[in-house]
């Protein structure tokens, strides 16, 4: 008994490691259909094997000055970083709680020396006395109040620990991507922006030189002064979109800026927006909505729910007796020259087991808490799933309508470009009034204002079709 006591904590631990009271886990059936929503919206053309998470990030963006401003963002990023951090604070959380399951071994060196006086011939020591002095050695190794997981309490709260772990580290996986997906997307608006400033700027140019021929008209006494009046209202219009565009693209790089974690270089920005997305490829939704039990939201709300499904092992074992166990070996000695000679080997074995009797309840409160706790991670890991699936059916609704909304869009510019044009002419020959020329010009204005945000929301939709599909998880770095 002496030679295995230090070992037989251990021991026990092994041969009771697979012992839980935890309810076998079962993954919920995902409320949402196995197939993506069909309909006039959606193009079926655009389904396939392939996934967004088999398409790397650095393969999804194909502009190389898009490519460096994103490396920035992943590596100066603070919120990023407090994810990474978060991450590393439930791993040493999860390392505290596994070992638990780990006898502790302590080693003690000790020394001790105690005076008393021995008195002789009644109290007070009325015929005298002498002064006796004690010492005492020892040096041991030991364990203490080391846990016998009978019921798997402990193995329970480490395996909660875990799961909590591995929701935190799934938590990074979706800030990194949102990351991507944010920074993209506050570059396409910057570049967006752009181009309404370079169309702002062009048209505040031509009101100019329509209102400098109308003003030459007025002298003439080929037009009225109401025609140079109207002329100045497309002028001034585009001269206050000039303005606001300009703050537009100022606040833009500031929150592009923030993203990154610091400036970026004049030469990485974008001049203006490609007319076809051609910055970003093409991304594959999958046949079935299963890919989004693969989504790093997803899976947090799935360890979660796994989390707390283990924490009702934790209390279910409460109600069941605790087995501790201290243990120690070592030497002993009156004399600190003779501590470590033959004959001053000490051992010590304290088993201690505690059964709860009367707890006021507390166990039952605990126990019904830890299963309201699962109940709750059931809805929310449902919700997460709806959720996804709610995003992703948005995100092919606009895929599957955007090109027909370009192409009417494009096919509107070049009518009211056509339409302005002739309008011109014909009040430059005296066949029409200003007004019907006024109008076409605003409305051309219009068309192209309305066609760099039918742009912008085509690439916007790319990028968000990666995001929410779980874009590039195959291929994280």
């Amino acid at each position: 008994m002496r030679k295995h006591a230090l070992t037989l904590a251990a021991t026990i631990s092994l041969v009771l490691t697979g012992c839980t009271m935890a309810p076998r886990y079962e993954r919920p059936v995902a409320p949402v259909p196995d197939a993506w929503p069909s309909g006039a919206a959606y193009d079926p053309a655009q389904a396939g094997e392939k996934t967004a998470a088999d398409l790397p990030w650095r393969e999804f963006i194909r502009d190389q000055k898009l490519q460096k401003v994103i490396e920035q963002a992943l590596a100066n990023n603070r919120d990023l970083r407090s994810a990474l951090a978060n991450i590393q604070s439930a791993r040493a959380q999860y390392r505290i709680q596994r070992s638990d399951l780990l006898p502790k071994f302590d080693g003690e060196l000790s020394a001790t020396r105690q005076k008393s006086l021995n008195t002789f011939g009644g109290i007070g020591g009325a015929n005298g006395g002498r002064a006796i002095e004690n010492e005492f050695y020892t040096a041991s190794v030991g364990l203490s109040a080391f846990e016998i997981d009978l019921f798997g309490r402990v193995r329970s709260l480490s395996n909660a620990a875990l799961q909590s772990y591995l929701a935190t580290a799934e938590a990074g996986r979706a800030t990194r991507i949102s990351l991507i997906a944010e920074t993209t997307s506050a570059y396409l608006t910057l570049a967006a922006d752009n181009s309404r400033y370079e169309l702002a700027r062009r048209t505040v140019e031509s009101a100019q030189r329509t209102m400098e021929v109308t003003r030459k008209r007025l002298e003439a006494g080929v037009s009225s002064r109401l025609d140079v009046r109207q002329a100045e209202t497309v002028y001034q219009q585009a001269r206050v979109d000039l303005a606001s565009t300009t703050a537009l693209i100022a606040q833009d790089r500031n929150a592009l800026e923030l993203l990154t974690g610091g400036r970026i270089p004049d030469e990485l920005l974008p001049a203006e927006l490609p007319e076809n997305h051609d910055w970003l490829s093409e991304v594959p939704a999958g046949l079935s909505s299963s890919v989004l039990l693969a989504r790093p939201d997803v899976l947090q709300a799935e360890h979660q729910l796994q989390s707390a499904n283990a924490n009702i092992g934790a209390a279910r074992a409460a109600f069941f007796p605790r087995l501790s166990l201290t243990a120690s070996k070592g030497l002993a000695s009156p004399e600190l020259s003779d501590l470590f000679s033959d004959g001053t080997s000490v051992w010590s074995v304290a088993p201690n087991l505690v059964l709860p009797i009367f707890q006021g309840g507390a166990n039952v409160a605990n126990l019904s808490y830890a299963k309201a706790q699962r109940d709750l991670y059931v809805s929310q890991y449902e919700l997460a799933i709806q959720t996804a699936f709610k995003e992703v059916a948005d995100a092919l609704a606009i895929r599957g309508t955007i090109q027909d909304q370009l192409s009417a869009q494009r096919a509107l510019v070049d009518a009211a470009a056509d339409s302005y044009q002739l309008a011109e002419a014909r009040y430059s020959k005296g066949v029409d009034t200003f007004l019907n020329a006024l109008d076409a010009q605003r409305t051309l204005y219009n068309a192209e204002k309305s066609l760099v945000s039918a742009r912008l929301t085509a690439s916007d939709n790319v990028v968000t079709l990666y995001r929410v599909l779980g874009g590039g998880l195959a291929g994280e770095e």
